[in-house]
Order: C-alpha cells, then sequence, then structure tokens
C-alpha cells in the first residue's frame, strides 16, 4: 500500500517566516514559492508549507518522521533555531533513534536514524 513518503505539508501562519526557518534547517532553497503554498525537494521528498489556517489547530495527533544523521546534533540544533523539543532522542530498538520536535508554529517534525 505504502510505497514512500511523497509529501508532508505543514500549516503556518506566517509563510515568510517559515520559508526562511525551513530554508535555514534543511539547507535547500525551495523549488516552489508562491503566496498560497511554498514547496521544497528534500530529495524526493516534498516539505510544503501551506499558509491556509483555516479549520487548523495545533496538535500532535500524527508525526512524521524525517531520516537524519546524528539525531542528537540534529535536535540540538532544531531547538536552538526555535523549535521545542516534544519527546527527546530515544532507542526504539534495532540501533533505530528516534525525537520530536514542534516548529514554530506547532507543527510536530520527527526524526528518526538508523532505519
Amino acid at each position: 500500500m505504502f510505497k514512500k513518503l511523497r509529501t508532508v505539508v505543514y500549516h503556518v501562519s506566517d509563510l515568510q517566516q517559515a520559508k526562511t526557518w525551513y530554508t535555514k534547517i534543511t539547507g535547500i532553497e525551495p523549488y516552489f514559492d508562491m503566496p498560497f503554498y511554498v514547496g521544497f525537494d528534500i530529495n524526493g521528498g516534498e516539505l510544503g508549507l501551506d499558509p491556509d489556517m483555516t479549520g487548523v489547530a495545533e496538535g500532535n495527533h500524527s508525526f512524521v518522521y524525517w531520516s537524519v544523521d546524528g539525531i542528537e546534533n540534529c535536535v540540538a540544533s532544531l531547538v536552538a533555531d526555535g523549535a521545542m523539543l516534544v519527546d527527546d532522542v530515544k532507542e526504539v530498538g534495532g540501533g533505530i533513534k528516534v525525537a520530536v520536535v514542534n516548529d514554530p508554529w506547532g507543527n510536530a517534525v520527527g526524526l528518526i536514524e538508523g532505519a
């Protein structure tokens, strides 16, 4: 059924600020940059920023995990750049580590190492 992660869309109340933040933390410029949507191509996966907050409330009911190397350093860097730690780095078996932070707009950003 599921083949791979294709698109993650985060709703943000300040599109320009979110674009700047995600450009900084990913080191990637958006390939699509319009007032209604900003899209980043991250190794074939789409990170989208949507400024439409209609019906959107902050919450932690779903997580998308981005593969990273050096998860402890990634978490520290994200927190230093304004993210809020939700679930600190922990091993979940087989040498796999996960962590979750909230971006400055309340979106959960999962990180996974060793998968």
